[in-house]
């Protein structure tokens, strides 16, 4: 099982997307810092996550979400207003 997931920085109020196999490693390891990319804004609070049954699934939805360079499609993808699934499988 494969996870996209959406993290939270209140400290420098901006959005991370990314995908995991293990989600709650991959959590802590954002919280400790370990990654480049999310350093700065520790900490992350995880606001979304779906489960895919491939990885590829989750890079797709990954992708789609970053493509869309836009903070309203990643928040309406958090409150359900976006069914990523529809969107990959459509």
């Amino acid at each position: 099982m494969y996870h996209l997931y959406i993290i939270y920085s209140e400290s420098i109020d901006q959005y991370y997307t990314g995908h995991s196999k293990n989600l709650q490693d991959r959590l802590t390891r954002h919280n400790e810092g370990k990654s480049l990319a999310t350093k700065r804004g520790v900490p992350w609070e995880l606001k979304f996550s779906l489960a895919f049954d491939t990885r590829s699934e989750a890079i797709r939805s990954e992708k789609w979400i970053k493509s869309m360079k836009s903070r309203d499609v990643v928040e309406e993808v958090i409150k359900g207003e976006i069914e990523l699934k529809n969107i990959l499988n459509g």
